[in-house]
C-alpha cells in the first residue's frame, strides 16, 4: 500500500488497460491488412474499413481511459465520458465490496459516485490494494474513519 504522503498518486486499472490497447491495435491491424488484401472492394469500401478500424480502437482507447488521482488538494475521478474533481473533504468513504465492478466513493452530499480507475476484473489483488491506499489517503485527509 503507498504511504499517504506520497502524493500526486495515480490509480488505474494496468493490465486491464493494457488488454484493451493491446485488442485495439490487433484489431486494427487485421481489419486494415484484410481491406488492403480483398481486390474486390473499392477504395472507397477499403477506406471505410480502416475508418471503422480506427473508430474501434477509439471506442477501446474511451474504455481505457479511466484513473483516480490523488493530490495534496483532492481527487481526480476520470471515467470513460468524464471527469470530475473533489475536494477531500467531500469523500466520506471509500467503497470496494465483493461484487462490485469498481470503486464507489461516497460523498459527503449523500451520493455516490463510481470510480473506475479502481476495479478488480483482471487483477483483483491489485484493487484491493488501491482500495485500501485511497481509503487510507481519504482518511488521513479527512479524519473520518470508514
Amino acid at each position: 500500500m503507498p504511504d499517504p504522503v506520497n502524493l500526486p498518486v495515480t490509480f488505474r486499472p494496468g493490465r486491464t488497460r493494457a488488454v484493451l490497447h493491446v485488442l485495439g491495435a490487433a484489431c486494427f491491424v487485421v481489419i486494415t491488412v484484410i481491406a488492403l488484401v480483398l481486390d474486390t472492394m473499392s477504395p472507397a469500401e477499403k477506406v471505410s474499413f480502416v475508418f471503422t478500424a480506427a473508430l474501434f480502437w477509439g471506442v477501446l482507447g474511451l474504455l481505457a481511459r479511466p484513473k483516480i488521482v490523488a493530490d495534496e488538494d483532492g481527487v481526480t475521478v476520470v471515467n470513460i465520458a468524464r471527469g470530475r474533481r473533489l475536494a477531500w473533504a467531500e469523500i466520506v468513504q471509500v467503497n470496494l465490496r465483493p461484487g462490485d465492478p469498481w470503486v464507489f466513493l461516497d460523498l459527503s452530499d449523500g451520493t455516490s459516485l463510481a470510480a473506475l480507475g479502481i476495479q478488480p476484473g483482471i487483477a483483483r489483488q491489485s484493487a484491493i490494494r488501491d482500495a485500501k491506499a485511497l481509503r487510507a489517503l481519504s482518511e488521513a485527509r479527512t479524519g473520518v474513519q470508514g
